[in-house]
Parts: C-alpha cells; structure tokens; sequence
C-alpha cells in the first residue's frame, strides 16, 4: 500500500454498498472491543442518507486504492444535519459560538465528520488527505467548519488537533455523553498533507 496510488473523490452511487460495509465494521455497536480503542463511529446512517448527501451536497468523499473503498470523510450543510438531534442541539448552540473572532451561523459554517478509514490504511496520512480534499470542497461555501468528538474517544481528538490542526471551541453534552466542539478555518490548507 502506498499513499501516492490512493486516489481521493466525491462518492458516487457505485461506492454506497463499500461505504455501508466501512461503517458496519467500525461502528460503535459492532466495532471489536480491541478495534474500539483506535477510534469508532457512532452514528449509522442509510444508503438514503448517503445518497442524498452525494446528491445535494457533494459532501462525501472517499479514498480509493484501486477500486477498494478504504476510508470516507462526510460534510455537509446545517440542512442536512438537522434531521438528527444532536445536530439539531449544535445548531440551536450556533448562537453561542465563537470562532476566529467571528459568531457562527449556519450560513458560515458547516458540520465536518464522521471519518472512517480501514485500520489497514490508518497511519499513512490518509487523514489529512481527505480532510483536504473535503476542504477544498466547502471552502467557497462556507468560513467555519466544526466537528464534535466524543471525549471517550481521545484518538480520535489527538488526530483532529495534533494531525489536521482543528482547535476545540468549547465542550458540550449531550443524551448523557460530553463531546469537544471543533472548528477549523477554510482559507488554511491542512498541514501535512500532500494533494
């Protein structure tokens, strides 16, 4: 496996069953407790879901090597999000929330995550990648981008932070988990990555 043969695109309808099959394995209800330490995602969502963020936003993005799925990285606008709850949470707290100076809408900032990525290809810069991807995507749309992580889940934060440089806003709760709130500026390519 190598970096440079990994390819880097929007999603289409033909890739849904490897990305479905992507997040069965890492999900949190059916990820191994070993694999669980690495990161795990905790949403699941339909093909549905996934075709309508293809289609209106755009906003999935894989990693190929050769025709093999390994990672996928989701965006999308406060529309999209708002049919979950914590979303809907997010957006309400929107008022609230600063970053660079600026008080965050849902005109100026977008939702960023999850990401998965076969724990075969972790480690190979594969993150940063794709979150550049997915960046050069949304940047002409929006100034902010915010994510949220578990606080259960420290690789995760370690890599959002330390690896693709997001900065945590704030600390939230929700349904009686505790979450970090995560911003990143669109004018500023992601370190470390080399597409």
């Amino acid at each position: 496996m190598k970096l440079e043969n990994i390819k880097y695109q929007v999603a289409t309808k033909e890739d849904l069953d490897q990305v479905e099959e992507l997040q069965k394995k890492y999900h949190v209800d059916t990820i191994s407790e070993e694999d669980k330490k690495d990161g795990f995602v905790t949403t699941l969502f339909t093909r549905e879901q996934f075709e309508e963020l293809i289609e209106k936003e755009k906003g999935l993005i894989i990693a190929k090597d050769k025709n093999k799925v390994v990672a996928y990285a989701m965006s999308a606008s406060w529309d999209y999000w708002e049919a979950w709850p914590l979303f809907r949470h997010m957006i309400k707290d929107l008022d609230d929330t600063e970053f660079n100076g600026q008080k965050l809408t849902t005109k100026n900032s977008y939702q960023y995550g999850p990401v998965c990525i076969d724990k075969e290809y972790r480690g190979m810069g594969i993150i940063e990648n794709i979150f550049e991807y997915s960046r050069r995507q949304f940047k002409d749309r929006y100034k902010v981008m915010l994510t949220f992580i578990n606080k259960i889940n420290p690789r995760s934060l370690y890599t959002h932070t330390e690896k693709l440089g997001m900065e945590i806003i704030k600390t939230f709760e929700f349904n009686d988990n505790n979450y970090y709130e995560l911003g990143y500026d669109m004018n500023v390519k992601t370190k470390n990555s080399n597409i």
